[in-house]
């Protein structure tokens, strides 16, 4: 079992790490947008979203992993409304690569952010 810690990603703000390694697949930990990442505004979902986005690609890369290596994501949206957003978001993000996704509507997350993205990505050895 690998840990994965980026200065890159906000520092995970309980007992827990950023990212794990274990049988060939990396997991990455619930991100949120994090420090520094204004919570309201006309552009404050996107905003949010693609710092997050941004969070998770550097966990990612730190572990030896890319975008094309997530099969699976889960998302946690503040309000359903938010999700035609977020489904754009993330396919400009992600491109043509499709992994196995949920995104479940909450009615609040953690510090009033409105996103949090948790991921597992797999690399052959």
């Amino acid at each position: 079992m690998n840990f994965i810690f980026t200065e890159k990603a906000p520092s995970p703000g309980g007992h827990y790490t950023q990212a794990v390694q274990a049988g060939g697949f990396t997991f990455v930990s619930g991100m949120l947008p994090g420090p520094g990442v204004a919570t309201d505004g006309p552009d404050n979902f996107e905003r949010q979203v693609r710092a997050t986005l941004a969070h998770c690609t550097s966990v990612l890369a730190e572990a030896g992993c890319e975008l094309t290596d997530v099969v699976q994501c889960t998302a946690y949206i503040v309000d359903v409304k938010n999700w035609p957003e977020f489904n754009r978001l993330y396919a400009e993000h992600f491109g043509a690569h499709k992994p196995a996704r949920a995104v479940v509507p909450v009615p609040e997350l953690h510090h009033g952010f409105l996103v949090e993205l948790q991921m597992v990505a797999h690399r052959a050895a």
